[in-house]
């Protein structure tokens, strides 16, 4: 296992990858892969709220996923950090707090950008970061 992953392991993850665009949303990025966000930092939204005070969550961190499959891989361990809500029910994405970024480590977290960049990317740009990189995911 790799050390604890930060915030900034995301960013850089997000930028490390081909072809990718920053966008705002106020201050918050949405990083985009042909005009398609693979992973945003979400503004607040009464979907995410604390359970306990009823505010809403100020760090809610979404990443694209291939699947369903891989969604469910994700959230099904109740102490997994990663979760989703009924605003995302059909959506192909995890969620994350950035405050429990530290529970997973930061070779995940790389690969979670990784393959969020993935899902969203055209054929031909996925197939050749996977080709340049020897991975046959």
């Amino acid at each position: 296992m790799s050390r604890p992953a930060t915030i900034d392991d995301i960013h850089a993850a997000a930028l490390a990858m081909p072809h990718v665009t920053v966008t705002r949303a106020g201050t918050l990025p949405i990083y985009q892969v042909g005009s398609k966000s693979f992973v945003f930092f979400r503004t607040p939204r009464p979907d995410t709220v604390d359970p306990e005070t009823g505010e809403r969550y100020d760090d809610v961190i979404v990443f694209w996923v291939a699947s369903e499959g891989d969604k469910l891989a994700l959230v099904q361990d109740e102490t997994s950090p990663f979760f989703t809500t009924p605003h995302f029910d059909g959506h192909p994405s995890v969620l994350l707090r950035g405050s429990r970024v530290g529970e997973v480590d930061r070779d995940e977290i790389v690969e979670l950008v990784q393959d969020a960049w993935l899902a969203q990317a055209s054929r031909r740009r996925a197939e050749t970061w996977l080709r340049e990189h020897a991975l046959g995911r």
